[in-house]
């Protein structure tokens, strides 16, 4: 079983420095195999893909981290938004001077992931993208309204109240829900405030009709995912972007990836065999 309260062993540290933040990442495996770059999602760490660190290593280079304003990125004194994180990340590939990785993001994560290659396509040799929606994609303005009204309801609600429905929320099982509430109780309730701005800002009525992902995309999202519209919308992602594999993660939740790591853990290395090598 894996352990997600503790950081593997294989994996060590790094910081960068950036606006109002110091970001930590870490990093394991040889550097002459395609880096695989993990996002988890909001309110989560790098812990969340402790799994899929064990299942890449050693045959590919992997990079987790805590984005600003999670686990050991605090604290953070620059307002998040999705190009901050992107631009936070492709600094990380400067300093390591990688080209060109995958990049997975769950959630949050894979909307960030989405805007990392809106800026620099060429940095981008395929995408996973777990338990998310396509920020291409034009929502019905109710559901924006409906999404944008979280921000106050968040705002007064009491925040031990709130944890309990992070974790309930993310997963349907006993060990994950414990990370996931060990992962928000690192995070003061004014800094969560501004990650969920982030999430209200991610998508909107608009969409982006000509923001097209062309390299090999892999989705996948639990079969009793309740957030939001993903399993409404996840399936009908191959109209934006038709090469997109399309996958359902059984008896999984939110955090598909950690519900149950050996079904996406075989999608994810028969998707990098096939498009990375």
């Amino acid at each position: 079983m894996t352990v997600f309260l503790t950081t593997p062993d294989s994996l060590t540290e790094h910081t960068i420095q950036r606006e109002g933040c110091t970001v930590h990442y870490w990093l394991a495996g040889p550097e002459d195999r395609p880096l695989v770059v993990m996002m988890h999602g909001a309110t989560m760490d790098h812990r969340m893909f402790n799994a899929q660190v064990d299942a890449l290593l050693p045959d590919y280079r992997v990079l987790v981290w805590d984005a600003r304003g999670h686990g050991k990125s605090l604290p953070n004194q620059t307002a998040g938004t999705l190009e901050t994180y992107a631009r936070d990340m492709l600094a990380i590939l400067d300093e390591l001077s990688v080209d060109q990785c995958v990049v997975v993001g769950q959630s949050m994560g894979g909307y960030i992931a989405q805007k990392l290659y809106q800026i620099a396509p060429q940095r981008v040799q395929a995408m996973v993208q777990i338990g998310t929606t396509p920020i291409a994609k034009a929502y019905n303005p109710l559901e924006i309204w409906t999404l944008k009204f979280t921000m106050p309801l968040f705002n007064i609600m009491p925040y031990g109240m709130f944890k309990k429905m992070v974790a309930n929320a993310t997963s349907i099982v006993p060990d994950v829900q414990a990370y996931a509430v060990a992962a928000v109780n690192q995070i003061p309730h004014e800094e969560f405030l501004r990650v969920w701005k982030t999430i209200t800002l991610a998508i909107d009525s608009k969409g982006m009709p000509d923001f097209k992902i062309k390299v090999p995309l892999l989705l996948m999202h639990g079969d009793q995912d309740k957030t939001g519209t993903i399993r409404r919308d996840m399936p009908k992602w191959t109209d934006i972007d038709p090469q997109a594999e399309y996958h359902v993660i059984p008896d999984a939740g939110h955090n598909a990836n950690q519900d149950n790591p050996a079904r996406a853990n075989a999608l994810l290395l028969d998707f990098l065999k096939r498009h990375v090598g």
